[in-house]
């Protein structure tokens, strides 16, 4: 037998695995039904003996062990099809590199998966086929959301294998916050998530989209990928040439060997599956009262989140069986099956620490405001010119008569010296450096108001532990922002008072679409400033992976990139802005920013304010290591993403204007977007390095104006009528 890489770690599995009794149906019908669609013998990929050794049988009756038969037999084949899928597009394109063959067969499955009654092409492979069969088999029973959401899933899942190849193309690999996301599309756990759904209880549509459901659906995914790049690293990487691993990933990034990398990607599988946990039994029932859900749908979403729980431990459980992984001494934490007896209790205590319980309580050990400045700043990567606007002088006097108008000054939060140490003309500047000059002030006002608003909620809310008046304001900062001409509440404060007026001279020469879009990315925003607050309320650091896409939305990333968007006009289509690459592209550019400014706050927000929402601060606590060890991973990861920005622009964005075939206008437009990206970014970091806001000695300098625990005196509208669900730029430098 081949010696395995690694030792395989020891897995945290909190819940028991259980098998479905109709196990052998399922396996029965799955053969019978790959051979029908061609996928054995004379296919060229699966021979009867693959099917067997594979056993997705026993895979689909561990993940789903309380469906009846039929439905277990369904879903087996829709696991035996994907499962087909992956390894026919190895052996047809990945291993040939045929990039185009590859695009042709995938831009043909979309059409097996029509929304509603449509005719279908005649299938011109078992992909084709299986995919035929199973969409017609599935969708009757299922609502047309949920339709919507497979779908998407399945074309993701398809679709993202052009990535894959592009990797093996180019001989990259990615960097790991670019692996998490896309792995998320490829590897197909969103995907199972909806089979989930079918073998459980649908989601009800109008919780689908929230932060809870999602990341439920994110971390279950996260932590199956994971746990599949473990046992699957040696065929992947040393038999298939596989560049999409985790264990790769992290060993490249880290310089580190197989080993420490293997023991890297179960410690954030085991992280991955806190915040599962964290978020189903913290977040879940906090959304089911907001929307006041029935208890039906309550009971829906309490079966699906039970369905994604047995699938962990259902999957781990076919891994260490399946012929198709290595699985030699794999080990699982698991509390039911504690050795008993004389001297066991202690050592059983220390393996559950070190699997699971230290990583855990480590989250929530954090001490604020502890010395640790003052920030140490690296050389960051920054490959693009700095231009600004000549009319940076002007905007600067213009701003503070604006904040004092709309009472930013007046509330204990800031003051004039404050708005001065942050300068934020200076970053408008670097923005739009062809603005005219109402523009740059309309873009330094967007930028006060979003960064006074990132000050105010910790202080005014988080001291006084106040959900519920934070959860308040957001709804009324909603409702000042009217879609179709409705009158807004008198404001109650300067937040208020402020949003209304940007929201008033930004949107009115907007389309309906574009007001929409704009206030729901607002709302994101102001919404993860409540999310920030609960964390602090229950004293708990973040998770990594849901700090990183978390952090772009308190940033304000959302409205930075519409307010971009908006000036290229209709000839760019939507479905450019969907694809992976754009996403990619301002992903990167996004947490560029996000990650900078959290080595440049540091000090100001851990020492000074006693905030646990820094990368640094982070890494730290996950990894258990020191500030500069720490520091070292964030600036590296900082590189990482710019270094992905340049490439997606330099090589994946052509192959998307290829493969979309743009008009010579819309890649222009696209070509003036990836330079308003480059100004975003060199703005940004040209700011932290000029203004006093983050310096050692303007911190030591300035008093907060409040003790801890004893907010400023802001005016806090508490018996008004908060807006019925569904009511409700430029990025925000924190702290």
């Amino acid at each position: 037998m081949t010696q395995q890489p690694f030792e395989l770690p020891h897995f945290y599995l909190p819940h028991p695995a259980r098998l479905n009794p109709h196990v052998e149906e399922a396996r029965a019908h799955s053969t019978a039904w790959a051979r029908e669609m061609g996928m054995l013998e004379g296919s060229g990929v699966w021979e009867q003996s693959d099917l067997d050794a594979h056993d997705y049988g026993l895979l689909c009756a561990y993940t789903h062990p309380d469906c009846d038969g039929p439905a277990l037999s369904l879903i087996t084949d829709w696991y035996v099809w994907v499962f087909f899928f992956d390894d026919h597009f190895l052996e047809k394109y990945k291993r040939t590199q045929d990039r185009a063959g590859g695009r042709a067969h995938l831009e043909r499955l979309p059409l097996f998966m029509p929304p509603g009654p449509a005719a279908v092409p005649e299938p011109e492979n078992p992909v084709e086929a299986g995919l035929k069969d199973l969409w017609r088999r599935t969708v009757p029973s299922m609502s047309a959301g949920w339709r919507h959401r497979f779908s998407v899933a399945t074309e993701n899942l398809l679709n993202e294998s052009l990535w894959e190849l592009s990797n093996i193309d180019e001989g990259r690999i990615a960097n790991p916050v670019e692996y998490i996301e896309m792995r998320r599309k490829v590897g197909g756990a969103p995907w199972s998530a909806g089979l989930v759904e079918y073998a459980t209880a649908e989601v009800p549509a109008r919780v689908a989209g929230t932060r809870p459901l999602r990341v439920l659906m994110e971390t279950f995914s996260d932590a199956v990928h994971l746990r599949n790049d473990l046992f699957s690293y040696q065929r992947e990487v040393e038999d298939e040439g596989e560049l999409s691993n985790g264990v790769l990933v992290l060993e490249t990034f880290f310089g580190c060997s197989t080993q420490q990398a293997a023991d890297m990607v179960n410690d954030i599988l085991t992280s991955r599956l806190h915040q599962f946990e964290h978020t189903a039994l913290t977040e879940v029932p906090a959304l089911a009262l907001e929307e006041g859900l029935t208890p039906a749908e309550v009971a829906a979403v309490a079966a699906y989140a039970k369905g994604l729980q047995d699938w962990q431990s259902g999957g781990h459980e076919w891994h260490m069986r399946s012929s198709r992984y290595m699985n030699e001494g794999a080990r699982a934490t698991r509390p039911w099956e504690r050795p008993a007896g004389p001297g066991t209790a202690a050592a059983d205590v220390r393996s559950l620490l070190a699997a699971s319980g230290a990583g855990r309580l480590r989250a929530y050990t954090h001490v604020p405001f502890r010395k640790v400045g003052p920030s140490r700043i690296p050389d960051l990567y920054m490959p693009f010119p700095l231009e600004l606007s000549p009319h940076l002088d002007g905007a600067r006097q213009r701003l503070t008569g604006w904040a004092r108008r709309m009472g930013i000054l007046g509330e204990g939060v800031w003051d004039e010296d404050k708005l001065a140490a942050g300068d934020l003309p200076l970053c408008a500047a670097g923005l739009d450096p062809d603005a005219t000059p109402e523009a740059l002030d309309l873009s330094a006002q967007w930028l006060t108001w979003g960064t006074y608003g990132d000050d105010y909620y910790p202080l005014v809310f988080g001291h006084r532990r106040d959900l519920a008046a934070a959860r308040l304001t957001t709804a009324r900062l909603s409702a000042c922002m009217p879609l179709d001409g409705e009158s807004p509440p008198a404001p109650a404060n300067g937040m208020e008072r402020g949003l209304a007026d940007l929201w008033a001279r930004t949107t009115a020469d907007m389309t309906a679409r574009e007001r929409r879009t704009l206030k729901e990315a607002v709302d994101t925003m102001t919404e993860a400033w409540v999310w920030e607050l609960f964390n602090q309320v229950h004293n708990r650091v973040p998770d990594p992976v849901d700090y990183l896409e978390m952090r772009r939305q308190t940033f304000g990333a959302d409205v930075t990139l519409h307010l971009c968007r908006m000036g290229r006009g209709p000839a760019v289509p939507p479905e450019v802005y969907r694809s992976g690459p754009v996403r990619s592209l301002e992903n990167a550019a996004v947490d560029y920013a996000c990650l900078l400014n959290d080595i440049f706050s540091y000090q100001k927000e851990v020492e000074y304010e006693g905030e646990m929402h820094n990368a640094i601060l982070v890494v730290q606590h996950f990894f258990g290591c020191d500030y500069p060890a720490a520091l070292g991973v964030v600036h590296d990861l900082t590189t990482q993403r710019m270094r992905q920005f340049e490439h997606v622009a330099a090589h994946e964005l052509p192959l998307l204007h290829e493969d979309l075939r743009l008009s010579q206008e819309a890649r222009e437009a696209m070509a003036d977007y990836v330079a308003d990206l480059r100004n975003y970014m060199a703005a940004i970091l040209h700011w932290h390095r000029s203004v006093p806001r983050y310096r050692a000695e303007y911190l030591a300098g300035r008093t907060h104006g409040f003790l801890p625990g004893r907010p400023p005196a802001v005016p806090v509208p508490r018996r008004v009528a908060v807006p019925a669900p569904g009511t409700a730029f430029a990025a925000v430098p924190r702290g």
